[in-house]
């Protein structure tokens, strides 16, 4: 693992720290390289329920992809292709966790950090929080599939002004429009994110990543059940958790999931 990302575990939360804190939290393409690997490991963990992503410091998230390298890793057509291919590994990699996830936004979240933010589960920001995706400042086109998490959570009409004009939306408009989930002022950004983490884990984790598997495929257009959702819900009444869930309830006590 380079220094240039980083993970902390706290329990059963781990955090995955973007650590530029000089530039900003900038993203090299060594780092979208690393990242489905750093993922996966946090996804095979079984100590762990539970992944924050945030940046190093309190003015980024991450401010986009490290601009410096472009002429050596995006030059030409062929390496822009490839560079693509790797930033779209390293989102799906967040986006296909079992676990989830939660990005803790302080200050800048662009370009390549936003998409980041947008692969996982869950955005809190603080008050200064700044979001913008431009490629329309780059003459780029992203991808159908970074396209669609956007308009999944802002719609077809605020996607578009996002991606037509490349502008930053502050912290309450993200809010406002569902690019974010919650807002918190940047010193208690940090307890409140890690406090809702812990919150999830103590959950039933059949019933978190259950729900999760039955969002993804909501979003993919399923409308109905099927054999594997129905699955998922029968196969509940099995576990562990479950029965620990109805206990604790006749009991009128908080459950102790396993």
């Amino acid at each position: 693992m380079s220094e240039d990302l980083r993970i902390d575990r706290e329990g059963a939360v781990a955090t995955l720290t973007i650590n530029r804190p000089d530039s900003r939290n900038a993203i090299s393409l060594g780092m979208y390289q690393e990242l489905p690997t750093l993922v996966k490991s946090v996804d095979e963990d079984p100590n762990v329920k539970v992944l924050v992503v945030r940046g190093a410091g309190t003015k980024a998230f991450a401010a986009g992809a490290d601009i410096g390298e472009f002429a050596e890793v995006r030059g030409d057509a062929e390496s822009a292709r490839s560079y693509n291919e790797h930033v779209a590994a390293a989102e799906h990699a967040l986006e296909g966790m079992t676990k989830p996830s939660i990005a803790m936004v302080h200050g800048f979240c662009i370009g390549g950090g936003c998409g980041l933010a947008l692969a996982c589960d869950l955005r809190l920001s603080d008050h200064k929080g700044r979001f913008g995706i431009t490629p329309a400042k780059l003459g780029l086109v992203y991808s159908l599939e970074s396209t669609k998490r956007l308009v999944d959570l802002v719609g077809p009409a605020q996607a578009k002004w996002i991606l037509f004009s490349g502008m930053h939306v502050d912290a309450e408009r993200a809010l406002r429009i569902g690019l974010v989930d919650s807002l918190h002022d940047p010193d208690e950004l940090e307890s409140a994110t890690i406090e809702f983490a812990h919150t999830i884990a103590s959950r039933a984790q059949y019933s978190v990543r259950a729900t999760k598997e039955i969002v993804r495929r909501i979003s993919a257009g399923q409308t109905e059940d099927d054999e594997a959702t129905t699955d998922l819900r029968n196969s509940s009444f099995d576990t562990e958790d479950y029965a620990e869930g109805v206990r604790a309830f006749l009991e009128k006590r908080s459950p102790n999931f396993a």
